[in-house]
């Protein structure tokens, strides 16, 4: 799941990168992002550890997977570094080097269970929070540069939260037909197209790194509340303060790497070139 979410980020921040910047909230850009080949190559790697992730879920804490999921972003930035020639200062590899331990003692401290139903009260719930969240995108796509990204990108990030909060329950449903009956199911879809599109709109406006950074911080905190609150998410005995601690420095990595993070943006590359002065024609000269 880390490793292919990881390669979707950095696919799908490619094919945004390579697509006009739109200032409105509008779902044509993921048809316009479809139309590039490396973009639906992405969110193939993004099924792929949709569904791996949905598996996890059945039985694992959603503290666990979702700063698994976070853990992505290292990928992403390796691969920056090595495919697209990146720049990750020293500070940012360390920053790498805790969210990857982070990862580590969650994994140790996370007790195996399955998860309890949501109930009515938490179907609401996931309702208004579509509601809030869409809301909140229409206004933050009007930001630009860094702040833009980091805005849309944390919208992305709840709804990705509220995503895996419908995706627990749901995995532990027995049989197809109560699966395909379950109200979780299109709750769970919807917010992650609403998900998608805020993404694909924070990777279009500044550091790619910063945008999947701002989107896991914001996605991991509510799903893990959630979680232990309401969906039976369980600790080892003895091992809560390892959890806690591997909680904080996941997310502290992750957010840290907001700030280190390179802008990676071709339109502001572009944009420079455009701006450049043309050389002089063989008219111009005489």
């Amino acid at each position: 799941m880390i490793v292919a979410y990881g390669v979707a980020n950095l696919l799908q921040s490619v094919a945004a990168a390579r697509t006009t910047v739109h200032h409105t909230f509008d779902p044509g850009l993921l048809l316009r992002l479809a139309g590039h080949r490396t973009y639906l190559v992405g969110v193939a790697c993004q099924v792929l550890g949709f569904v791996l992730a949905f598996m996890a879920r059945r039985d694992l804490p959603l503290f666990l997977v979702q700063a698994s999921v976070a853990a992505g972003l290292g990928v992403t930035a390796v691969l920056g570094v090595l495919l697209l020639k990146w720049r990750l200062p020293l500070a940012e590899l360390a920053l790498l080097v805790l969210l990857f331990a982070g990862i580590a003692a969650l994994v140790i401290s996370a007790q195996p269970a399955p998860s309890r139903p949501l109930g009515p009260a938490g179907l609401v719930g996931l309702i208004v929070a579509l509601g809030v969240i869409a809301v909140l995108g229409f206004f933050a796509v009007r930001l630009h540069g860094a702040p833009g990204s980091v805005a849309l990108g944390s919208l992305a990030g709840m709804a990705f939260s509220a995503a895996a909060v419908a995706a627990r329950p749901l995995a532990s449903v027995h049989s197809t037909a109560e699966f395909f009956r379950d109200p979780l199911l299109y709750l769970l879809i919807i917010h992650s197209i609403v998900g998608q599109l805020l993404l694909g709109l924070a990777m279009q406006r500044g550091s790619t790194t910063a945008a999947v950074a701002a989107m896991d911080a914001a996605g991991a905190v509510p799903a893990a509340i959630v979680g232990l609150l309401l969906l039976n998410d369980k600790i080892w005995p003895g091992r809560e303060w390892l959890a806690a601690v591997g909680f904080l420095i996941t997310l502290a990595s992750v957010i840290g790497m907001t700030r280190y993070a390179e802008p990676q943006h071709h339109h502001a590359v572009a944009a420079r070139r455009a701006g450049a002065r043309p050389a002089p024609t063989p008219a111009d000269r005489r």
